[in-house]
């Protein structure tokens, strides 16, 4: 303890200059969206840390500044990140040199403790290997279970009744919450063939569940920080985030592989396979190793978990403002609900563009970042310098007007439809992948996609068929956009519950 406590003191004796001088200039400081100015060994220390609540927004806003929709932002001790909203960027790092643009030694050493050699934290082939397998399970049939069994007995057995009776006691909720707890059972189900029972009325505090969330935080807080070399140190001396990091994520990998233990057992008692669960086609396939098992399965937990969640609390949040918007979704939810469950979601086209249009917005993945493996020149003429961190930004790309017109900050899911001259049916237009990378793009394109979409439909009808969803905050203030591996409502998304009147 005293060790630690000499250490501490010391790097605070360290940086006491710095960080007066940094009080002193930021009194005065304005959040500049120019780029950001750099000093030697300290790069842009100030802007950073002047900007380090609204980082997202902060480097989405100097993009916006720039000619080519890239900047480079000098850390200290000149190591150097790019950011980018250049469509011709993202195309060439995500697809045309997928091969020189990898995830790199500082993302997988800041991501080990946690994904370890999980699909989001390797290249090369091992992700390759994971990823075909993977592929198994995100077949039609594979879908079109997962929609009528698991989804749907989550969402009548457990959303929509606590729903009812939160409506019935004008109780107010943290819908965020509700959200991810719902995407947690669903995950899970899928990943493991287990249910954590997440979303009962109670709303438990199931052990494993919020160690995997505080293992997401402050694995974000670990891969976002300034100077990484303290997390380092905590880590080596097991004090501070570090010690409470270490202890979520013993927990999270602790029931995992207790899971996998039963998973083995179950499968070596059967003549063949009749799991649809993640684990079970791995198990199959002859892994015994439990790590690299159990790293797989939390890197899909993590995706399946956070991500839709975050798109569904954006969306209603942004359907609550635009009563329009939804008054076509209840329009096409009355026109669809004599289709069998798969089919009413497969054909929900005015709502899969509106949650295109939210994710446009507010995408759950506001930044990816790769690092080149050698020196390269981007299509706009940026140098990069082998090591060197790269990042897209799908958030600041949602909101560029040469991207998406003078009526870009304007939600209107029209922009995603065509009307057929014949029929006069809504027709929905992709975007290019490269305009629009919520789901990647690439050899790296999100498996799950059109899994994750037909789980949001299926919410958004089961959801509004019967209720209004209205936010405890005034109409037209925004929540706070925060962003740890995946975005999130700051403080959550607070809503009362309203039954419509069917008639």
């Amino acid at each position: 303890m005293m060790i630690e406590l000499e250490l501490s003191t010391s790097l605070l004796l360290c940086l006491l200059p710095f960080l007066f001088f940094f009080f002193f200039i930021n009194l005065f400081q304005s959040k500049s969206t120019k780029i950001p100015k750099s000093y030697p060994i300290i790069g842009s220390l100030f802007s950073i840390f002047a900007n380090k609540h609204r980082r997202i927004q902060w480097t989405s806003d100097v993009i916006q500044t720039t000619p080519n929709l890239t900047f480079t932002l000098i850390r200290p001790f000149g190591f150097r990140q790019i950011f980018t909203a250049n469509p011709s960027n993202v195309q060439y790092i995500l697809k045309t040199h997928f091969h020189i643009y990898q995830k790199g030694e500082v993302f997988k050493t800041t991501m080990a403790d946690f994904l370890g050699d999980g699909i989001f934290n390797v290249d090369g082939e091992i992700w390759k290997y994971q990823r075909q397998v993977a592929s198994h399970e995100f077949n039609t049939k594979s879908l079109r279970k997962f929609v009528e069994t698991v989804v749907d007995a989550e969402l009548n057995e457990r959303l929509i009744p606590l729903l009812a009776d939160a409506a019935v006691e004008k109780k107010v909720l943290d819908f965020q919450d509700v959200l991810q707890r719902f995407a947690f059972d669903n995950i899970c189900k899928i990943a493991f063939g287990y249910d954590p029972a997440y979303l009962l009325p109670s709303l438990p505090q199931a052990k494993f569940a919020v160690a995997f969330e505080e293992a997401v935080k402050l694995s974000s807080e670990r891969f976002n920080a300034v100077f990484p070399f303290l997390w380092k140190i905590r880590r080596h001396f097991n004090f501070g985030t570090e010690k409470k990091f270490k202890l979520a994520v013993d927990e999270v990998r602790q029931f995992a592989k207790q899971l996998v233990k039963e998973k083995q057992r179950e499968l070596s008692e059967k003549s063949s396979l009749d799991s649809v669960d993640l684990l079970s086609r791995f198990l199959s396939v002859g892994h015994k190793d439990e790590d690299f098992v159990t790293d797989i399965v939390i890197s899909f937990i993590l995706a399946g978990r956070d991500t839709t969640s975050a798109a569904l609390t954006w969306f209603f949040w942004l359907i609550s403002e635009h009563s329009q918007v939804e008054s076509f979704i209840l329009e096409e939810i009355k026109a669809k609900s004599e289709s069998p469950v798969y089919d009413e979601v497969k054909e929900m086209i005015y709502t899969h563009a509106s949650l295109c249009e939210s994710m446009r917005f507010y995408p759950p993945v506001p930044i990816d970042t790769k690092s080149a493996t050698e020196d390269n020149v981007l299509p706009d003429g940026t140098f990069v310098k082998k090591g060197t961190r790269v990042s897209y930004h799908p958030y600041a790309m949602g909101r560029v007007e040469k991207l998406w017109g003078k009526d870009w900050d304007k939600f209107r899911p029209e922009r995603w439809l065509d009307k057929d001259e014949v029929s006069g049916n809504w027709i929905f237009m992709a975007k290019d992948m490269y305009t629009y990378p919520v789901f990647q793009a690439g050899p790296r394109i999100c498996l799950g996609k059109e899994m994750a979409f037909l789980q949001m439909k299926r919410v958004v009808a089961g959801v509004l068929r019967r209720f209004r969803v209205v936010p405890v905050t005034d109409k037209g203030v925004e929540p706070v956009f925060v962003s740890y591996l995946t975005a999130k409502m700051k403080g959550g998304f607070p809503v009362t519950i309203e039954e419509r009147n069917n008639s």
